[in-house]
């Protein structure tokens, strides 16, 4: 089972589009992709269809009770994905745990004791550097941090990558950075190659080849309450997630087989 926080400290930079639209694409290649929303927002929870857990347990009620992870998920439209909802209620959570010994590594006992098994486990981070935030590193074993190539995208990149080995250091050694992705990319601009090259100087083959360029249709498909790839097969944005899931079941034989345990 490959866990991996999809994580950046600056909002917009489509965390969640990926999130949601990378894992329905594995999931679409016959992988079984677990979606666990942790941002209070709860906008990927929205997104495919279950109303912000307006009915049932979330991750908050994971995060602040007894409540077990499997309990809250939910067998979204895509065959094969399965969703752990958020609800705004999770940004107190925080405020619950500062008191609370082990307070980093809840979710990595919970998950630890899910009976359901996954080729992926993907959470979906809030714009912060908080606790939530921590217990997502705390419990993955990788990295992937959407990049938007846009003027002052690499601000923040230096403090999140020197947390990141904070908690590697720290808490959870097998903590690794596996993969960089190029978000919103323009090839007509001089701006969005000037930051993709910069990102590859600096990360080098951390950086998925697939950038995921700026589309109109990955904007509209979160009302659908669809991924990309079944709301508008065919589209760019479609066609980058498809080819960047390609390149993360690639991946598997380097990372993937490294952290099966």
């Amino acid at each position: 089972m490959r866990r991996i926080a999809i994580t950046n400290q600056k909002g917009g930079v489509a965390k969640t589009t990926t999130t949601v639209n990378l894992g329905a694409c594995l999931a679409e290649r016959g992988k079984k992709v677990l979606l666990i929303d942790l941002d209070p927002q709860a906008n990927l929870t929205s997104w495919l269809g279950f109303g912000a857990a307006s009915e049932g347990k979330s991750v908050y009620d994971v995060f602040v009770g007894d409540t077990r992870l499997d309990e809250v998920l939910k067998d979204s439209k895509t065959h094969k994905l399965w969703v752990a909802p958020s609800v705004v209620e999770l940004a107190g959570a925080e405020r619950l745990l500062l008191t609370e010994t082990g307070r980093d590594t809840v979710l990595k006992k919970k998950l630890a004791e899910m009976k359901e098994e996954f080729d992926y486990v993907f959470f979906d981070c809030p714009p912060s550097l908080g606790i939530i935030t921590i217990n997502a590193l705390t419990a993955a074993r990788e990295v992937f941090i959407p990049v938007e190539t846009k003027i002052l995208a690499l601000n923040g990149l230096v403090t999140l990558t020197h947390t990141i080995q904070r908690v590697k250091e720290r808490i959870n050694p097998s903590l690794e950075i596996t993969g960089i992705i190029a978000c919103m990319y323009d090839g007509r601009t001089n701006l969005s190659r000037e930051v993709l090259e910069k990102l590859r100087a600096h990360f080098g083959d951390r950086v998925f080849k697939t950038a995921i360029r700026e589309n109109v249709r990955l904007a509209e498909c979160p009302i659908s309450e669809l991924p990309i790839h079944l709301y508008a097969p065919g589209s760019p944005g479609a066609k980058d997630y498809e080819n960047l899931a390609d390149e993360v079941i690639e991946s598997e034989k380097t990372h993937g087989n490294a952290r099966k345990r």
